[in-house]
């Protein structure tokens, strides 16, 4: 008999957390699932740590390096489940997820997404902050998804068919696939939020969430006329993809560590905390006015720094 869920997890050179991954997934307390697990042209030692795992519920496909959307659309065709969890490589899921989010769906078949808040950690694997969505219910995500990116890819769990229907993951939208995507389901069906962390993000220097400003201006340009449109032309297509591709190991440790340091001061007030990372980003770019601003914003008391936050959303 065919599992409901299958958890799909993309991969690409996650040899450090992917084990990790696994784990959390394999101890959930809901049993009956598939973990299809992508493998997207890895060269580091990603395949011999899936292989290291005895467990009939995982089903490994490898493919040439496809990117993430690539890589997600392998998993849709591939997947048996009526309803696909999606999970990062690089995260931990609270051992409920499945559970809670499937009997949720079978409870309100009038849903064909639900996502949920989670909380963030770094390499290491220490807690960062809890992050809120904007939108919880249904009312709520249609007021604000135009706003802000309604939920956390990881987080979220979604029928299958609805996904296919809709033409899965769209290849060239480069770093936002998941956003375009929710875009189009808000106006498909109903969908809603926890108001409670079911997993953990993990924040690390070569994940793709990167603070968006560090593409460019060109970049969020267009991907607000993708959003805005549901269209993306192959040129528009390349032209983000080229400005991802700017992103060279230094910038990606420079924006990581400026995004820590706001974390540590606006969602975890850490002034500490914040000016290690916000000294590291200013090494590897001397040039980013950003760090020095955060850095002397860690230098205010935490009544000040919360008004400022408060102003500015």
């Amino acid at each position: 008999m065919k599992a409901p869920i299958t958890v799909i997890m993309p991969v690409f050179n996650g040899e450090k957390y992917i084990g990790e991954a696994i784990e959390s997934v394999l101890n959930q307390t809901w049993t009956d699932f598939e973990l299809l697990i992508v493998n997207d042209g890895s060269t580091d030692n990603t395949a011999a740590v899936i292989a290291s795992y005895n467990d009939k519920r995982i089903k490994l496909v490898n493919q040439q390096n496809a990117g993430v959307s690539g890589a997600l659309n392998t998993g849709l065709k591939e997947a048996v489940g009526e309803y696909i969890a999606r999970f990062d490589a690089d995260d931990i899921c609270y051992s409920n997820r499945l559970d809670k989010q499937y009997k949720f769906m079978l409870e309100n078949p009038q849903y064909i997404l639900i996502g949920s808040d989670v909380d963030y950690i770094n390499e290491e694997g220490d807690f960062i902050f809890n992050f809120k969505n904007t939108g919880h219910t249904n009312s709520e995500i249609n007021e604000t998804f135009m706003q802000n990116c309604p939920f956390v890819h990881s987080s979220v769990f979604y029928r299958k068919d609805v996904v296919i229907e809709l033409g899965g993951y769209e290849t060239k939208a480069h770093s936002f696939e998941d956003y375009f995507l929710w875009v189009k389901l808000i106006k498909r069906g109903m969908v809603c939020n926890f108001a409670e962390p079911l997993i953990k993000v993990r924040f690390n220097p070569s994940s793709v969430t990167i603070d968006e400003k560090d593409h460019g201006l060109i970049f969020v340009k267009l991907k607000e006329k993708a959003l805005i449109t549901g269209i993306i032309t192959d040129e528009e297509g390349e032209i983000m993809d080229a400005s991802l591709k700017k992103l060279n190991k230094s910038k990606k440790e420079a924006s990581y560590n400026r995004m820590l340091g706001k974390k540590y001061l606006w969602n975890n007030y850490q002034p500490a905390k914040a000016r290690k990372h916000l000294i590291k980003s200013i090494r590897k770019e001397p040039l980013k006015v950003m760090g020095y601003a955060l850095l002397l914003l860690s230098l205010l008391p935490e009544k000040f720094i919360s008004w400022i936050y408060n102003v500015r959303n």
